[in-house]
This record gives C-alpha cells, sequence and structure tokens, in this order.
C-alpha cells in the first residue's frame, strides 16, 4: 500500500495533509509514505522530519504520485495533479463540491476514488474526523487575535495611574464551533462579549462562556435547528426583528466577528452597510464566510476593506491556515482516524467499506461515476 502526500498547489494553501506523528501511524499500518519534497515546509515541517518518521521525500509531485494507491491533500486536486495519479487511486482531501461539479467530473472521469472530509456526518464515532470542527475552532481562535490586532487598543479593562481603560465591546455573530472558541478567546483577552445565533440551544452555551446572549426569541426562533445541528433558514419576517435588534448592538461594538455559514449556500448577509456605518470609527469586522460572499456587506475576499469613516471589515482567506502549523497537526490526525477505517490491517491494505454510512457519507467519485446523491448530474 502505497501513500502519497503532496506539496499543495494552492499559494494561499500553507497547510500539509501529513505530519510526522501521523506518518508514524501509516508506516505502522503496513504503509509505505512518500512525501514530496517542501510539502511541509510552510507548516513548519522540513523534508529531514519526514524523512526522520520513516517516509521517503520524492522530488515532485510526479515521482511521489507515481503509482500511489492513496493520496493525502488538504485541497481538491487540480487538473494537473489528476493527471499524475493512477486510475482507481484513492484521494481524501477537503474537495469543496457545492457548485464545483465540473472539478467532480474531471475526478471520476479520471477514475479516482475521492472522498470530501468536510461531508463526514456529526456522529460520535466521527468526531474525530471532523475537519470543520477541528479548523473551525483554530478559525475562530485566530479570528479574535486578528481583531485584536487590527483594533489598536487594549482588549481588557486595566487600572491605571493614568486613569482607566475600558473592556472592548466584542460580539460574535453565529455561535457554531468558531464561533464558541471566539467567545472563549475574546474572554479570556478580557472583552466584554456578547453573542447571537438563530438556534435557541447555543443560548446556554454562550452563557455558560460568560458571554451574554442576544436574540429576538419568539416561536420561530425555538424551532431553527436542523436534526443535523445547522441553523435552518429563517423567515423574512423573523430576519427583520433579528437585524433591527443586532443593528441597535452593533452600533456600541469595537470588534464584530461573523461566523455564519449554511452549506452548499452561499454565506447569509447578517451585517449591512447601513449597521457598519453606525459603527465607532477603529471598530473592527471580522468575517469569517468572506469565501462564501460574506456575512458583512463590503466585505472584501483576501482584503481588508477601510470604511470612509474609519470601520475596518477584514476579510482573510483560509484563516485556519493562518495558524499552519497546528491546522496541519489536527487535520492530518482527522485524516489518519478516517483513513484507518479504511485499510484492512490484516491484507495491509485499502478495504474500503462501501456500506459503511462514513464511506456513503464522503464518497464523491467512484469507478468512473459521480456517486454522491447530492451531487449527480440530474437527468
Amino acid at each position: 500500500m502505497r501513500i502519497a502526500v503532496l506539496t499543495e498547489s494552492d499559494p494561499a494553501e500553507p497547510r500539509v495533509a501529513a505530519v510526522p506523528e501521523t506518518v508514524k501511524k501509516f508506516i505502522a499500518l503496513g504503509a509505505d509514505v512518500t512525501v514530496q519534497s517542501g510539502a511541509g515546509l510552510t507548516a513548519g515541517v522540513p523534508d529531514a522530519e519526514y524523512e526522520a518518521a520513516g517516509a521517503r521525500v520524492a522530488s515532485s509531485a510526479q515521482d511521489a504520485a507515481n503509482d500511489a494507491d492513496l493520496v493525502l491533500k488538504v485541497r481538491r486536486p487540480n487538473a494537473d495533479e489528476i493527471g499524475l495519479l493512477k486510475r482507481g487511486a484513492t484521494v481524501v482531501a477537503i474537495m469543496d463540491p457545492y457548485g464545483n461539479e465540473a472539478a467532480l467530473g474531471e475526478m471520476a472521469q479520471a477514475g479516482l476514488d475521492t472522498f470530501a472530509m468536510e461531508l463526514m456526518p456529526r456522529i460520535t464515532r466521527a468526531q474525530v474526523m471532523d475537519v470543520l470542527s477541528s479548523q473551525a475552532n483554530l478559525a475562530g481562535y485566530r479570528a479574535v487575535v486578528d481583531g485584536a490586532s487590527e483594533y489598536g487598543r487594549a482588549m481588557p479593562m486595566m487600572m491605571t495611574a493614568a486613569g482607566t481603560v475600558p473592556a472592548a465591546r466584542v460580539f460574535v455573530m453565529g455561535v457554531g464551533v468558531a464561533g464558541l472558541q471566539a467567545i472563549a478567546t475574546a474572554r479570556r483577552m478580557g472583552a466584554v462579549v456578547t453573542a447571537t445565533d438563530v438556534r435557541p440551544a447555543t443560548k446556554e452555551q454562550v452563557e455558560s462562556l460568560g458571554a451574554k446572549f442576544v436574540a429576538v426569541e419568539d416561536d420561530e426562533f425555538k424551532q431553527a435547528e436542523t436534526s443535523g445541528g445547522y441553523a435552518k433558514e429563517m423567515s423574512a419576517e423573523y430576519k427583520k426583528k433579528q437585524a433591527d435588534l443586532v443593528a441597535t448592538h452593533i452600533a456600541k461594538q469595537d470588534i464584530v466577528i461573523t461566523t455564519a455559514l449554511i452549506p452548499g449556500r452561499p454565506a447569509p448577509q447578517l451585517v449591512s452597510a447601513a449597521m457598519v456605518a453606525t459603527m465607532k470609527p477603529g471598530s473592527v469586522l471580522i468575517d469569517l464566510a468572506v469565501e462564501r460572499g460574506g456575512n458583512v456587506e463590503g466585505a472584501k475576499a483576501g482584503e481588508i476593506v477601510t470604511t470612509d469613516h474609519g470601520v475596518k471589515i477584514v476579510g482573510h482567506l483560509n484563516v485556519p491556515g493562518r495558524l499552519a502549523a497546528t491546522a496541519s497537526s489536527l487535520y492530518a490526525r482527522n485524516l489518519y482516524a478516517f483513513v484507518e477505517t479504511l485499510i484492512d490491517k490484516e491484507a495491509k491494505s485499502l478495504a474500503v467499506k462501501r456500506d459503511d454510512e462514513l464511506v456513503k457519507a464522503t464518497n464523491l467519485t467512484h469507478d468512473g461515476q459521480v456517486v454522491h446523491p447530492a451531487f449527480q448530474t440530474k437527468s
């Protein structure tokens, strides 16, 4: 069983799909592991550390991918990388399948058996494989660090001989994994924290972290969560009431962090330009949904926009990648935990169980076809 770890082709992607810790584990399962030279450099892992863990370091992507049974990546392989892989090879990565049906078709046509880590079901058995949670957790932390950096004032209240410095006010919109970590981090840094979400179950979580919950708590709010734990699309009437409440609240905030994403859909707009205009000069908005269109009107992917009255709208791309070493370590463990379920430990070879619920949920292409029901072309 040959496993290949490729250098990410996207220059904006500093993470890597395997670290020395997981390389050792794959070798213990009977695999030969080849890592493309330089794959881990931007994540703080030099080639020598992979070699010390027992991997072979290949000089090129072609050398690394040559005859590999299993290919590990952070992002979906591009057309050039697909051309290097043998028919029947298994590829595990964050595939970003929504809206990218043409890319899925290319992988199917090449005969690749592909698995999307972000489609992992949210069940107890798969918690250790949940890349959305591991990466969102870091994004929430980094959002507060970036917000504090751009804010230009102190976060905690300080009593000094020269007078008192007030605590920064931080408002977190969307209380998923990223939002909860943002709340906890902002609280640790001494800010006064408030948060909002359309899911009623989050109120208790917010308050348990020492923050105040802000929402219109009507009957629709009480039914606003799917069985999978995601937020439902709310009615126009509810959105209007919530927007009015949020608009009043945002005007008093120093840092606003937005984290709202619904899988497979554009990010909902939570903060209008009119709301941004009510914020004090020097205030900061961190939009963690900017790659899906953004929660903040005026946010631009990959840019920090400063409005005419001095409010910064921060739209960093790939926020987990801004903590590349930690993000890679967690992602590599997520990958290993999943890949281990695809391996026959006796035969020391890949043996994908097609009836496994994890396989059914994540398998995009197999045997020349797009097999995931959510992405099959409607005839």
